[in-house]
């Protein structure tokens, strides 16, 4: 099942298992429209990991309709600096991610994601 599949990689972020993201995506993918290595996408997650060192993807919602998994994650963190263009300086927050996948063989090969940034602004 894609579901098994993809809590297997949302495991894989929180532990920061770079050397198996592999495993779940495909070499080349497209994130909101733009194509990624999976060198760029992991480059990505390590500079979220970086700029939020507390990250935690939670799984709030989870449906999934092959090819497709939607996904709202829930994230309690503190990010340091700025963060989607707010200065958030690690002032703790709370906001939901909106996410869809779309597999193909097995792998992440397309993501869309949204992230309620109205959400963090309320809370600065």
């Amino acid at each position: 099942m894609l579901s098994e599949i993809y809590r297997g990689y949302i495991a894989c972020l929180n532990a920061q298992d770079w050397l198996n993201l592999g495993t779940f995506v495909h070499d080349a993918l497209h994130y909101n429209g733009r194509a990624l290595t999976l060198d760029d996408y992991r480059e990505m997650l390590i500079k979220d990991f970086r700029e939020i060192p507390d990250l935690f993807f939670d799984i709030q919602m989870l449906i999934e309709e092959p090819p497709r998994i939607a996904c709202r994650l829930r994230f309690e963190c503190a990010p340091k600096g700025v963060f989607m263009g707010l200065r958030v300086d690690g002032k703790r927050v709370v906001f939901c991610e909106n996410v869809f996948y779309e597999f193909r063989e097995g792998k992440i090969d397309n993501v869309w994601s949204v992230i309620d940034k109205a959400a963090i602004k309320a809370q600065l």
